[in-house]
């Protein structure tokens, strides 16, 4: 039996965009938000945690370029994507200890980065931060 190449469909490239996305529709979302409540607990535990996620795909293809040898081009990739580790960190630790305008003034410091994503009006993205407030708790404790 001679088996064909196997081919990853699901690229860090193409995870990171649909990630910043939904990052982007939940900023929509928890600038909406006129009280804190579970629902802006899990706006704001999602993107934490998105963010983690899309540094995570920086390093992924970082590792690849840098198996070819590109070590300048993926130090550039990696300062590029070091934001989103550096907003995931201060948005856990703003909502962690309920400070609610930290919440706001990281959430306004990310819109700004990511103000050229464009989401699509019939995006298939759905509400991916439900039960993320828990999920972040979870990881926190562990």
């Amino acid at each position: 039996v001679r088996l064909g190449r196997l081919i990853n469909t699901e690229s860090a490239a193409k995870l990171r965009t649909q990630l910043t996305r939904s990052v982007v529709l939940a900023l929509r979302e928890l600038m909406r938000q006129t009280q804190p409540d579970n629902h802006s607990r899990d706006l704001a535990a999602y993107i934490s945690l998105a963010l983690e996620e899309i540094y995570q795909t920086a390093e992924t293809s970082v590792a690849a370029w840098e198996k070819k040898g590109y070590w300048v081009k993926a130090d550039r990739f990696r300062m590029d994507w070091e934001w989103a580790t550096r907003y995931a960190s201060s948005m856990r630790s703003a909502l962690v200890n309920e400070d609610w305008a930290g919440v706001a003034m990281t959430a306004a410091q990310i819109a700004q980065k990511l103000m050229n994503v464009d989401v699509p009006l019939r995006h298939k993205l759905g509400t991916p931060w439900e039960g993320a407030w828990e999920q972040l708790r979870k990881a926190q404790q562990a």
